[in-house]
């Protein structure tokens, strides 16, 4: 007998968030399966989807680490645990794929033991995992992989999370070309100086698109989604990005960006309709500039990760 959950792919930053902001996508995602053991301890049994790149080894796997955490403080260290891991999504995409297996396989632990400890209780340990392949602490991505539905993260350090409106009919679309960016090497290359204007610009943006959710506005959502200071210094990793964005933006998207570190980009569309034009505009794009790429269209999800 074993326990299975399933853990969705997120969209980092929204854009104008940066290490601030993210949301839950209905699909793809990952799923864990969790069984007791008789041999004392935690090992990873198997890992499926994944092209033979991601390490067995507990302590260097995102899903391995969040569970370790789980049992130290659970005061289980040599509690049997086997992992099963199945990745549903490309790696290095900028779907949030390393927070989805430490979301999954949190969550499966947990009930499998019967904790009863909350999602947003295990957020920590899910987070802690994630910070492996991050390699830093960052977390907009596991938050609402974990949560779902759109997050802010006030502060990192404190987990001070929190779950933000999401206006009726929002969709979101993602279209990821067939490239890996490794996150770490997408963030070396950011300036770390940002000139006052181009931050005055940001803030409000960020603020905007706060009030817009909550109030419904539409409107104000796409003019708001305009970054500013990550994208144009990210936006050369991803050939034909901007070519892409215009694609979006003709067919009626709201707005239209990097998601998380790329080379997947999104767009947020008022209905259905304009996500497929866009999608498929998108993947026109791309097309002329010699990539394949994949399209994921949903609804927000509200429910993060869930036993299955």
């Amino acid at each position: 007998m074993g326990i299975k959950a399933f853990a969705p792919a997120t969209v980092g930053n929204i854009g104008i968030g940066f290490d601030t902001l993210g949301l839950a996508l209905e699909k793809p995602g990952d799923e864990v399966i969790a069984r007791k053991s008789d041999t004392p301890g935690l090992r990873i049994t198997k890992i499926t989807g994944a092209g033979g790149k991601l390490p067995y080894e507990p302590e260097l796997n995102t899903a391995g680490m969040a569970v370790l955490r789980l049992l130290q403080h659970l005061g289980e260290t040599e509690r049997g645990i086997e992992l099963e891991i199945h990745k549903k999504m490309p790696i290095n995409s900028g779907l949030g794929s390393s927070a989805a297996s430490a979301a999954a396989a949190t969550l499966a632990v947990s009930e499998l033991l019967r904790t009863g400890l909350s999602k947003r209780e295990l957020l920590p340990f899910a987070w802690a995992g994630e910070q492996v392949a991050s390699g830093g602490i960052q977390a907009d991505n596991i938050a609402p992989s974990l949560l779902g539905g759109i997050v802010l993260v006030r502060d990192n350090a404190s987990l001070d999370v929190h779950r933000l409106h999401v206006p009726r009919g929002l969709y979101v679309v993602v279209v990821h070309p067939k490239l890996e960016l490794l996150t770490r090497d997408a963030r070396l290359m950011l300036n770390p100086e940002v000139p006052m204007e181009k931050h005055v610009r940001q803030s409000a943006n960020l603020a905007a698109f706060v009030v817009g959710l909550f109030n419904g506005d539409l409107g104000l959502v796409g003019r708001s989604l305009r970054d500013e200071i990550i994208e144009p210094q990210r936006a050369v990793l991803i050939p034909g990005f901007y070519d892409v964005q215009e694609a979006a933006m003709r067919e009626g998207a709201l707005g239209c960006s990097i998601s998380g570190a790329g080379p997947s980009v999104f767009a947020l569309c008022a209905n259905s309709l304009v996500a497929e034009n866009a999608s498929a505009a998108m993947q026109k794009a791309f097309a002329k500039h010699g990539l394949e790429s994949q399209i994921y269209l949903s609804l927000v999800n509200q429910e993060g990760a869930v036993i299955c």
